[in-house]
Parts: structure tokens; sequence; C-alpha cells
């Protein structure tokens, strides 16, 4: 078998929902990380931008990575198409399960 194209959106589609669950995990990182300079404010400091530095990681984080695997879905499926076109697809080797 030999992949010669490969569908555009349905990658971005798909490459976007992975990139947001990324962003998701990331930001969760990022927001514990932000609970350290939380607990600093404790101890005097500001901890205000710790806190909206931990929040907006995981709103933003999960949305900007989303748009960008997104768009960079499309972008790589549209250049393997062209690729492809030149020099011929990837080709796979299939077994089925039953043999």
């Amino acid at each position: 078998m030999v992949i010669k194209k490969i569908e555009a959106f349905s990658c971005g589609k798909v490459l976007g929902a992975l990139y947001a669950l990324a962003g998701l995990i990331f930001g969760g990182i990022f927001s514990l990380i932000s609970l350290v300079g939380v607990a600093g404010a404790a101890q005097g400091a500001d901890g205000v931008a710790p806190m909206l530095f931990g929040l907006g990681a995981i709103i933003i984080l999960p949305v900007m990575y989303g748009i960008m695997g997104f768009i960079g879905g499309i972008i790589g499926a549209a250049l393997y198409n062209v690729v492809a076109s030149v020099v011929g697809g990837i080709e796979l080797e299939i077994q089925s399960s039953a043999e």
C-alpha cells in the first residue's frame, strides 16, 4: 500500500486535537509551578502574578497549541501531497492480525 495523498483538513483536525491535549498537559505543569510562586506570597512576595500566570497557562496554552497544531497539520499535509506527487508516496507493508 502507498499513501499518495493526505486530506489536509483531516490532518489539521487530528494534529490540532493532539497539540491541544499536549498544551493542556503543559499548562497543568506550568500551573503547578506557579503554585510555588503563590506559596511564596505567604512569605511576603507578590502572589497575584504567579496565580494569573498559572490560570492563564491552563487556558491559553491548550488554545494556542491547538491552533498551531491545526495550522501546522494543514501545511504539513499540503507539503506532503506536493512532494508525494513528485517522488511518490510512503510505502506501507500491512499485515492482517488473522495471519
